[in-house]
């Protein structure tokens, strides 16, 4: 293994043992999401007596815990998802990722968990994705998914924050999340079961919310529907968001509306994007309350145009039909004809793959 120093927080130990050109190829010819991971990872230790300390990137890797470390038992855990684009002329783009090293260190609060600065974050954004850039794909729609992520790795029983973590990024290959995103998804309405309450966890991005919302999303499964949407906690009225997504709704008049951030709704980039992206094209955006007899009652009306959901991995996702136990109802006229939608999908898009000028200087590049 080489071994050069770079920074006074990350060393790099470059695999002797990269995956031939060829294999990688193919590999990312359909690399599905979340299952072709590219050659590398970033590890940064944490302890009370040396704070952030032994940076390493290296040949990715399993990591040694001892069964007692207490992100097994007490869930002390993080994580971010962030992507890098292969641009013009073969430059490599990250998108926003000091938003990702914002909201990270937000998480680490929520969750009492010693903060990563976000200097260290975006080094080691940086540098993994500088070495592995082979792996982003140029083909239309793949993009290198990033996942830093942060667990207490303390080896301890007992209710309390840890005092030692591990801080590791490592990267994966990925084409379109959903198989044809033109036509929309159906989603599912859980009526038993939530994401997230007043007080808890909504706005860290951990993984007990998403543990919490897989029950909803098989029951979706179940019923044909591609994703969950969770009501409010208290009334279960009041749309909230998608198990892995905020959501829009388009009305005929031009105006967005998407449910406010209280308190148990994840504070998404790509819809703080959307929002200022909608609104330079003259759309009204409004963050405000939405109900499901409102949506229902929209909906069947026709005063509501279009729903989408936004996420990182998704991008931009039409919804064409809304199901639950009380009867379904489709979203427009046509499941696959969404203007809005689209017009805001490929303009964020264009921005995030250096297709166009960025006049929010949202695009970085490697």
């Amino acid at each position: 293994m080489s071994k050069t120093k770079i920074s006074s927080m990350i060393t790099i130990e470059a695999t002797s043992n990269p995956t031939p050109a060829d294999k990688r190829k193919a590999m990312m010819e359909n690399p599905g999401f979340g299952t072709t991971f590219s050659d590398h990872m970033v590890v940064v230790r944490y302890s009370e007596e040396k704070g952030w300390h032994d940076g390493r990137l290296m040949a990715r890797q399993p990591l040694p815990l001892d069964p007692a470390a207490s992100v097994l038992h007490y869930a002390q855990e993080i994580f971010e998802g962030m992507k890098a684009y292969r641009g013009k002329d073969d430059e490599i783009l990250l998108f926003r990722p000091e938003e990702n090293a914002r909201r990270f260190r937000h998480s680490a609060d929520v969750m009492a968990m010693k903060p990563v600065p976000e200097e260290l974050f975006l080094e080691a954004v940086h540098k993994l994705v500088e070495i592995d850039r082979d792996w982003v794909p140029d083909a239309e729609g793949g993009s290198l998914y990033i996942r830093p992520f942060q667990i207490a790795s303390q080896p301890f029983l007992g209710v309390k924050p840890a005092k030692e973590y591990l801080f590791v990024v490592i990267a994966c290959s990925v084409g379109s999340y959903f198989k044809d995103v033109s036509k929309g998804v159906p989603i599912w309405v859980s009526e038993n079961h939530v994401r997230a309450i007043p007080g808890g966890t909504g706005t860290a991005k951990c993984g007990g919310n998403y543990a919490a919302s897989l029950t909803a999303q098989a029951e979706g499964y179940e019923h044909g529907c591609a994703q969950v949407v969770f009501l409010d906690a208290l009334e279960r009225r009041w749309i909230e968001e998608l198990g892995g997504m905020n959501v829009f709704f388009v009305m005929n008049d031009k105006t967005l509306i998407t449910p406010p951030l209280k308190g148990t709704i994840l504070h998404g980039i790509t819809r703080k994007s959307i929002i200022e992206l909608a609104r330079d094209k003259g759309y009204t955006v409004l963050e405000q309350p939405y109900s499901l007899d409102q949506w229902r009652e929209d909906a069947r009306s026709g005063k509501l145009a279009e729903a989408f959901a936004c996420g990182t991995a998704a991008v931009i996702t039409s919804i064409s039909k809304v199901c639950d136990t009380h009867g379904d109802f489709e979203i427009g006229k046509d499941g696959a004809n969404n203007p809005v939608a689209n017009e805001l999908r490929e303009s964020l898009i264009d921005i995030q793959r250096g297709r166009v000028a960025d006049p929010y200087g949202w695009v970085e590049r490697v």
